[in-house]
């Protein structure tokens, strides 16, 4: 039996704690967080950046678009578009601007303001995804052959080794 607690959510308006590697933190509202969502197709998060440099780092939802508006600060965004071109398309947002990231391709957010930046999403699923690029690639367990990695990054490969440890990969 549904109540109301299954539709609703409270502290969204409190700032959470960007001190980490990348200096932002994300609040996510899916149907995990809020059951009455089931089955609607959407999900909200909150996002929060660190002063001078706060990164949301480069990722994808395999299941949403999204759509967000800046609340505080000044956001560098920008995502790429799909093979052949891969073009790369951004723009610096202020309060009050909206920004689409279309379904699946790769986007993040920087914070380029000496004070913190706080937007708001929306994805147009009850269950959106994240694929974090940098962690799926060099930190998934067990890691990727480096080999593979060397040759598709043009890398050396005690580069990849350095990277595969910095980013927590399993060799088990």
């Amino acid at each position: 039996m549904a109540t109301a607690n299954d539709f609703s959510f409270s502290g969204l308006n409190i700032p959470r704690n960007t001190g980490n590697r990348v200096g932002s933190n994300v609040t996510l509202l899916n149907v995990d967080q809020i059951p009455g969502l089931n089955t609607l197709g959407i999900s909200l998060a909150r996002i929060d950046y660190a002063p001078n440099g706060g990164l949301n780092p480069p990722h994808t939802h395999p299941r949403a678009t999204e759509i967000l508006v800046v609340v505080e600060g000044t956001l560098y965004v920008g995502f790429v578009t799909s093979n052949p071109d891969n073009r790369f398309i951004s723009k610096v947002l202020y309060p009050g601007d909206v920004f689409v990231f279309p379904f699946g391709l790769i986007h993040f957010q920087l914070n380029i303001a000496k004070t913190p930046a706080v937007v708001f999403a929306g994805l147009s699923s009850q269950n959106p995804g994240t694929i974090t690029i940098a962690n799926a690639v060099f930190g998934s367990d067990p890691l990727i052959n480096p080999d593979v990695l060397a040759k598709a990054f043009h890398l050396d490969i005690k580069i990849v080794n350095y990277l595969q440890k910095l980013f927590g990969g399993n060799s088990e």
